[in-house]
Order: C-alpha cells, then sequence, then structure tokens
C-alpha cells in the first residue's frame, strides 16, 4: 500500500491517499481542498479514487469535498451522525472567515465494525464520537487514520457543536488505545505518532 500525505487549507488540514499497489484502486482520506499535488500524484501513479472517505463533518474537512468528488470521479462516504454539520457547514465557515461551500451530497453511510474493500486494502471503520458525533477513524492494516480524534500528545476539540469530551475520551482509551502500540497513527492535523507513544504522553491520559 502506498500512503501518500497532503496539507491544505487554512487550518493545515492533513489529507491522505491510499493506493493498493497491485490493483492501482485507491482511497483518499478527508477532502480539504481540490489541490494540484493530488490530481498530479493520482496521475502519476495510475490510480483509480473509489472512495473519498470522511473522518467527520466539519467544515475544514470537507470544504474541497465537491471539487474533488468531480476531479477524482469518487463516491463520498461519511457517517450519517455528522451530516447535520455538513448541511450547515456555513455556520463553520463563517465562523472562521472562510468562503460559503454547498453542502455535499453522500454516496454511501458508514458504522462502527463496517469493512469497506478497495483493490486488496480492507479498510476497518472504528466510530470515535467525541470530536463530533459521527467521527470514524480507519484501520488499514497497522495504519490509523484518526481525523480529528487523535493527534500527537492531544486530542481534538469538544467545545464546537456535537462535541463531548466525555464521549471522547470514552473512544481514544477504551476504543483507540485498546489497539496494538505499534500502530501508526495519521491525524487530521499535524505528525504523525503511534499508539504506543500516544498511550504515555498524550494529555488526556
Amino acid at each position: 500500500m502506498i500512503i501518500k500525505q497532503f496539507i491544505a487549507g487554512p487550518l493545515e488540514n492533513n489529507m491522505y491517499l491510499l493506493v493498493d499497489e497491485g490493483t492501482k484502486e485507491a482511497v483518499l482520506i478527508d477532502a480539504t481542498a481540490l489541490i494540484p499535488e493530488i490530481t498530479d500524484t493520482v496521475k502519476e501513479l495510475g490510480a483509480d479514487v473509489k472512495y473519498i472517505l470522511l473522518t467527520h463533518g466539519h467544515f475544514d474537512h470537507i470544504m474541497g469535498l465537491n471539487e474533488l468528488k468531480e476531479a477524482l470521479g469518487a463516491e463520498v462516504v461519511i457517517n450519517k451522525n455528522d451530516l447535520v454539520l455538513s448541511d450547515n457547514i456555513n455556520q463553520f465557515t463563517r465562523m472562521f472567515n472562510q468562503p460559503d461551500s454547498k453542502p455535499p451530497v453522500y454516496e454511501k453511510f458508514v458504522d462502527d465494525g463496517d469493512t469497506i474493500t478497495v483493490g486488496n486494502m480492507n479498510i476497518k471503520v472504528i466510530s470515535t464520537p467525541g470530536h463530533t458525533e459521527g467521527g470514524v477513524c480507519y484501520l488499514v492494516d497497522d495504519n490509523l487514520f484518526s481525523g480529528d480524534t487523535l493527534f500527537r500528545e492531544s486530542v481534538g476539540r469538544t467545545d464546537l457543536w456535537g462535541g463531548n469530551f466525555k464521549k471522547l475520551s470514552d473512544s481514544v482509551k477504551n476504543k483507540l488505545f485498546k489497539l496494538d502500540d505499534d500502530i501508526k497513527v495519521f491525524p487530521g492535523h499535524g505528525p504523525m505518532t503511534t499508539i504506543g507513544y500516544e498511550k504515555v504522553h498524550n494529555e488526556i491520559i
């Protein structure tokens, strides 16, 4: 599996392109902006992007979704509990002085325990409410794409609409920290980390 990271947007969001080396089928995780680096990399690798997988519905993770969906010809996946955030995207863009966006349309909804198969990649969905009610992480082999649930030495904020610190703490401690220590964590912002490192150094402990 090939993993490519892209950083975009006013909040320096991470987006990740995952490509199965055998079939060239791929997914993009989160959708901040359509930037040339993404389409150039897809073309260079000969990738066929089947899905755009969203970790949650906050504006900075979906504000480029409509453009990316059209450019890549991919279907979009989200947890239904975050549709309220997506449908009201412009309440958030205005809070952060960003231009209005058209609320996206979704083709597929996922929940805890679902598996999305793309090429030879089996992508496990882990529901992690707290940062948002519909937040999810995606586990692919020993790689966890954690959105804004888990960061290096930190966790997602819970003071926005749909946030709940008790739920976030439960998601991190009783779901993510139950994973193997050597699993690599690719967050929605900032540098990568590992589960083992966070179990020792994260502020939530």
